[in-house]
C-alpha cells in the first residue's frame, strides 16, 4: 500500500486554540474543495485543491470525497473500555453503581480471553464512531492494558491508557497494595508508554478507593516518569465528596487530596469535576490541570450539570469524554448533542463551533496532543473521520434546509451517531468504512 495519500473533499477544523469560547468562530476553517496530502503518517500539506492539485504525484494514493464531510478525529477524553458490556445499566447512581454492576463485571478480566474479546470490540466502536484516539480506564489486572494496548496497535491507534490502582472499598479480587500497584505500574510505564502510539496513564480509579499510601505511590510515579499522565476521577457525586471528606479529613477538599500527592498537572485529567468548589477551580487552573466533560453519564447517573462557562471564565483545559459505561454512547456526536442539553439547562447556548472544538482541538489541548492532533494543520498526524451528512432521511430533509456549514454542523450535533461515519482514518490509513 503507498504510505503517501491524497484527499480531496469538504474539510472543517479549528486552526488555532482560542482562550474563549466567542472567538472559536474566527478560527473555522471550512474548505469545500480541499486537498490533505499525507506522508509517512503525517500531514505534508494542507489547503484549497486549486493549489495543492500540482503536489499529487504518481506516489499519492488518492481519495475523493465529494458528497461527505471531512473533520480531524474526535478524542475522547474520559472511557472505560472494561465497562464496554454494562453500558445501560439500571437505577444507580454513582457509589451503588459501582458495587452492583461495575466491580462484578470488572473481576472478569481476570481472564486474559475476556479481555482480548471486549479490546477488540471496544476499539472497533471507537473507530466505527469516528473516534480515534482516547483516555482509557483499564481494570486492576495488568492483562487489561496489555490487552487493549496489542488491540490498538493493530491500528497504529493513539491510545492512553493505565492499570487501575485500588487498595481498598472493592472486593478482594479487584485490589492491589500500595506497594504492588507502584511496581505493576511501573513495569507497564516502561513496556508502554511511548511505545509506538502508545502513551502510558497513572490511573488510581478516584480518591476513596486509594489508601494515602496508594497514592504517595501514584504521587512517587508521577515523579519518576513526569512525562506519563495522571487520570482518575473528581467531584462527580455529592455523596462521593461526602465520603472523601470523610476519609481524608485533613486535605482542604476533594480535589487538595490529589494535589497534595503531586497528582495535579498539565498531563493530570480529571473525569467530571460537576461540583468544584472555587478553590478547585483555581487550583486546575494553577496547575494546568484538564477535565473531561462527561454529559451523557452524568445524565444517566444523576450526578449533576457540569458548569462549563465556569471552565471558559477560570481558564480551565476541558475536553469531552463519553465516560462509556455510565456514558450511554461511544458517540462524540451524541455526547455533544447532551451537552448542548445540559447547558440549556443552565442558561448557556453550547455553540456547533464550540462543541467541534470540544471535540477535537480543546480535546487535543486538554490531553496535551495540541501539537499532535486536533486540525489539518501540517506536520500534525493525519487522524480523521469523512462523515456523511444525510446518513438517514431525516437527516437529508433537515440538511436540506441548512443555510451554512455552522447550521449543517448543529444538525449533525443534535441527530447524528455512529450510522454518520462513512471512513475513519488512523495515521493516514483507512481503519474503518461504512459498510
Amino acid at each position: 500500500m503507498k504510505s503517501n495519500v491524497a484527499i480531496r473533499g469538504q474539510f472543517l477544523d479549528i486552526q488555532q486554540l482560542v482562550e474563549q469560547a466567542e472567538h472559536i468562530a474566527e478560527q473555522v476553517r471550512y474548505l469545500k474543495d480541499g486537498l490533505l496530502l499525507i506522508q509517512d503518517g503525517k500531514i505534508s500539506w494542507f489547503g484549497e485543491w486549486q493549489d495543492g492539485q500540482q503536489y499529487v504525484t504518481d506516489s499519492f494514493h488518492v481519495e475523493h470525497y465529494p458528497d461527505q464531510l471531512i473533520i480531524p478525529g474526535f478524542l475522547d477524553t474520559h472511557i472505560h473500555y472494561p465497562q464496554t458490556e454494562m453500558i445501560g445499566a439500571y437505577g444507580e447512581q454513582l457509589l451503588e453503581w459501582l458495587d452492583t454492576y461495575t466491580f462484578p463485571t470488572e473481576i472478569q478480566f481476570q481472564d486474559r480471553d475476556h479481555a482480548d474479546k471486549i479490546a477488540k470490540i471496544f476499539i472497533q466502536e471507537l473507530l466505527k464512531n469516528g473516534t480515534t484516539t482516547a483516555l482509557v480506564f483499564c481494570t486492576v489486572q495488568l492483562q487489561s492494558v496489555d490487552a487493549l494496548f496489542e488491540e490498538a496497535e493493530k491500528y497504529n491507534m493513539r491510545i492512553i491508557a493505565g492499570k487501575v490502582m485500588m487498595d481498598r472499598f472493592a472486593p478482594e479480587a479487584l485490589l492491589d497494595t500500595a506497594e504492588s500497584s507502584y511496581h505493576d505500574s511501573k513495569a507497564l510505564i516502561e513496556k508502554w508508554h511511548k511505545n509506538g502510539r502508545a502513551l502510558y496513564a497513572i490511573t488510581p480509579r478516584f480518591a476513596p478507593t486509594s489508601t494515602a499510601g496508594q497514592l504517595e505511590k501514584a504521587g512517587q510515579l508521577k515523579q519518576e516518569f513526569p512525562d506519563v499522565y495522571v487520570h482518575t476521577h473528581l467531584s462527580e457525586n455529592k455523596n462521593e465528596i461526602a465520603w472523601v471528606k470523610e476519609l481524608y479529613p485533613e486535605q482542604k477538599g476533594y480535589l487538595d487530596v490529589y494535589h497534595h500527592y503531586g497528582l495535579t498537572g498539565k498531563k493530570s485529567v480529571f473525569a467530571h469535576c460537576v461540583h468544584l468548589e472555587e478553590q478547585e477551580w483555581d487550583c486546575m487552573h494553577a496547575t494546568n490541570s484538564a477535565i473531561a466533560f462527561c454529559p451523557t453519564s452524568n445524565l444517566f447517573l444523576g450526578s449533576g450539570l457540569f458548569p462549563l462557562k465556569t471552565a471558559w471564565q477560570k481558564q480551565v483545559k476541558l475536553g469531552l469524554g463519553t465516560d462509556i459505561g455510565a456514558g450511554t454512547s461511544f458517540s462524540l456526536l451524541q455526547t455533544a448533542n447532551e451537552a448542548y442539553k445540559v447547558q440549556q439547562l443552565q442558561g448557556y447556548s453550547l455553540s456547533a463551533f464550540e462543541a467541534f472544538y470540544h471535540a477535537t482541538l480543546g480535546s487535543a489541548k486538554a490531553l496535551d496532543l495540541d501539537d499532535k492532533l486536533g486540525n489539518f494543520n501540517v506536520g500534525k498526524e493525519a487522524d480523521f473521520v469523512v462523515l456523511d451528512l444525510n446518513a438517514t432521511v431525516l437527516q437529508q430533509l433537515r440538511q436540506s434546509t441548512t443555510k451554512n456549514i455552522e447550521e449543517k454542523l448543529f444538525a449533525l450535533f443534535t441527530l447524528g451517531d455512529d450510522r454518520n461515519v462513512f471512513a475513519t482514518y488512523v495515521y493516514g490509513q483507512k481503519v474503518y468504512q461504512r459498510e
